[in-house]
């Protein structure tokens, strides 16, 4: 016997019709419109001011000229915003569905926490200095910590409650363990303050080449869960109903968010709240339905990821602030509103 679900998710389960969809569909088309503005943005503004003229030839006639030479690091660095925002857009929303909590984000899991702990390891005990074998241990680490808080939380009878408690407990055993070996370590201490403020400023194409099959194959993972974790989203009894498979869904939920948050987290370090906010603000307009959640969160997170970065070079200028600090200013009161609004709602 069927057990039956609220009205307003039975209405959310059932296609929506043609006109939402027209109007959803438009909608995450001028997403991308804005996307490619913000994009442009990234590479035409920075802490060194160039004319239009440089940026154009910097774009199509480069000869290596200085502004020739500044355009492509900002193109490296506007490719990188793109590919870690969406990457940490999708996983947020994933993990939003997958703990059933839509103030959820990628750094419940531990998963931040993770990469941090093994960029650290690397440079204290096996002497690593180079990014791109940052990269490689900061990815090891948080796979190695999404499987822990796979077992951990009950492996096949995992729940959401318990893979939260999870991942909270080991990122804060891991949050100690960093804290004490950069206290011991001043040259660890100096090597990793930088990569844990999060940043885009060392965007390199090799950079960008090594992460990006993991985050293509995560993409790919997380829209393919859209239906599944929907039927999930009702709950166990419903979705079980819905013919939905539980613990293959949630294993391959962990392994999409893992994936996708690791590899972001590898080549930016840990930015914070883009995985928060960005599916939490989508929901409000596209409803409950992953299906659009997804595509949109891709779409956007990019968007503020990019902005961010753009509005952290003017604000310095002739420095700037990395995209980490600026994320988490602008996350902090976004998040306290968030809470409330939700406390409210439900009173």
């Amino acid at each position: 016997m069927l057990v039956d679900s609220p009205p307003e998710q039975r209405a959310e389960s059932v296609s929506a019709p043609p006109t939402r969809r027209a109007i959803r569909a438009v909608g995450l088309l001028v997403s991308v419109l804005i996307l490619v503005v913000v994009a442009l943005a990234s590479i035409a503004i920075g802490a060194k001011q160039l004319s239009i003229g440089e940026v154009w030839h910097g774009l199509f006639e480069a000869s290596g000229t200085y502004g020739d030479v500044v355009v492509d690091d900002r193109i490296s660095r506007t490719v990188l915003g793109l590919l870690a925002g969406a990457a940490l857009g999708l996983a947020g929303a994933v993990l939003q569905a997958l703990t059933r909590n839509p103030l959820a984000d990628p750094g419940l899991l531990g998963i931040n926490a993770g990469a941090s702990a093994a960029v650290v390891t690397a440079i204290t005990f096996f002497g690593v200095t180079s990014l791109s074998s940052y990269v490689w241990f900061a990815f090891l680490g948080a796979a190695a910590v999404g499987a822990m808080v796979w077992f951990l939380g009950g492996s096949r009878g995992a729940t959401p409650v318990r893979l939260a408690l999870a991942g909270m407990a080991i990122t804060a055993a891991l949050y100690g363990y960093l804290q004490a070996v950069m206290i011991m370590d001043d040259a660890a201490l100096n090597r990793m303050r930088f990569w844990t403020v999060g940043s885009l400023s060392s965007a390199t194409d090799a950079t960008i080449t090594q992460v990006l099959p993991f985050l293509l194959a995560g993409t790919v993972l997380a829209l393919a869960l859209a239906r599944p974790l929907n039927a999930m989203e009702m709950g166990d009894d419903t979705a079980k109903a819905l013919g939905a498979h539980l613990n293959r869904t949630r294993v391959l939920s962990m392994l999409a968010a893992t994936v996708l948050c690791g590899a972001a987290t590898a080549a930016c370090g840990p930015i914070v709240f883009v995985g928060l906010m960005v599916p939490h603000v989508v929901r409000s307009f596209t409803g409950p339905d992953l299906r659009w959640i997804l595509p949109y969160a891709a779409v956007l997170s990019p968007v503020l990821l990019l902005g961010a970065d753009v509005l952290g070079r003017i604000v310095a200028r002739p420095s700037e602030l990395q995209v980490g600090i600026v994320t988490a200013i602008l996350g902090g009161p976004v998040f306290i509103f968030l809470v409330r609004r939700r406390r409210t709602a439900q009173l």
